[in-house]
């Protein structure tokens, strides 16, 4: 795929004189949503990984696919109101909890592996499994253009992904897909921790990586809605802590994204980056200095003015500006990616050189 050039910065207004809106809890589908199918996968390394498959409202083949990867400390049950919304957009959905997060660590009913603990994961991990469900999608949705989406932690992860350099046993998959959107990515955190702090934790994280520490998420700073905090605080599977090893490569690899990974993003792999510009949580700057260094030919960054952390949750018709920009998008994408194969297919061959034909005459 060939797009043309385009860096583009939008910025949205954020307006606080509507009443929030509540999100379903943690589990539980909202009255509009539609089914979805969990199943229990084995994954790599022989884990078994909680997943949810949302299907496109489509009859036929939905227009894309999405891979989704959450964020630090949480789990897909989060995300119960969104993903149906994308789902009757046409976009099939395929969701997991990450390796060490959510029920594929804490599951209480015998169908977790027995290695899976609270935090235990870390970056090459990830990536595999990242692998992993990028070819359960394809299996699911065969010939379907496949998306990478993800948030936070997991929209660090996702842009990682994609600037995996030709040695990678991923970089194939990585340049196959047909776009990436990362929203509030953890590239670097809004107030960083000291570098020094940072240094101590990777030598402790070598020494004892699958210990937990702290790692208190303010509530308050997830949205401006207090009911998204309220529920994140009784979240059963949301825990205010971390690994030492998971916590180490989630900031190590997010400046790594800034200083070196960033060459080897595939220039035709078109990338979507939306922030809130109030994001006590993770730097806008940040992802917009990333996209300023790849060589996407499509990239855009999308800023919504006075936005939170978890845009999927503010109130005031946030949310639903949020999913209509993403299928737009991905429509915008997927148009692009059908012209440039249509130019491609019409072009005639190009004439052989004279001097070519004048040999050949000789026969």
């Amino acid at each position: 795929m060939q797009f043309r050039c385009t860096l583009a910065v939008s910025r949205r207004p954020f307006l606080l004189h509507t009443k929030p809106n509540f999100f379903s809890a943690s589990r539980k589908l909202n009255m509009s949503a539609r089914a979805y199918t969990e199943s229990w996968l084995s994954g790599p390394h022989s884990t078994q990984f909680y997943t949810r498959t949302y299907p496109a409202a489509s009859t036929g083949k939905p227009k894309a696919a999405f891979v989704f990867i959450h964020g630090f400390a949480e789990h897909i049950g989060r995300y119960s109101h969104i993903h149906p919304v994308l789902a009757e957009r046409g976009v099939g959905v395929f969701a997991f909890d990450q390796r060490g997060y959510g029920l594929t660590a804490q599951d209480t009913e015998g169908k977790k592996s027995k290695g899976s603990t609270y935090g235990k994961t870390s970056w090459k991990e990830q990536m595999g499994d990242v692998q992993w469900a990028i070819e359960q999608a394809k299996k699911a949705w065969e010939g379907v253009p496949v998306f990478l989406m993800g948030h936070s932690m997991g929209g660090g992860e996702v842009l990682g992904f994609a600037t995996q350099d030709k040695n990678s046993p991923y970089h194939a998959t990585a340049k196959s897909l047909a776009g990436v959107i990362a929203t509030s990515p953890l590239i670097r955190q809004s107030k960083p921790a000291p570098k020094v702090l940072r240094w101590v934790g990777s030598k402790a994280s070598a020494l004892s990586p699958n210990t937990l520490v702290p790692a208190d998420v303010n509530p308050d700073d997830l949205s401006r809605d207090p009911a998204v905090g309220q529920a994140y605080l009784k979240d059963k599977l949301v825990k205010q802590s971390g690994s030492l090893k998971g916590i180490s490569d989630m900031l190590s690899q997010g400046e790594a994204l800034l200083s070196t990974y960033y060459k080897d993003w595939p220039k035709d792999l078109p990338c979507l980056i939306i922030h809130g510009t109030e994001d006590k949580v993770t730097s806008h700057n940040a992802s917009q200095l990333f996209l300023d260094k790849i060589t996407a030919m499509k990239k855009h960054h999308s800023l919504y003015e006075g936005g939170y952390h978890e845009l999927q949750n503010e109130p005031n018709g946030v949310q639903q500006r949020l999913t209509d920009e993403i299928i737009a998008w991905i429509e915008e994408v997927l148009t692009s990616s059908v012209t440039t194969e249509m130019n491609t297919a019409a072009k005639p061959e190009a004439a052989a050189p004279a001097e070519s034909i004048k040999a050949d005459s000789k026969l």
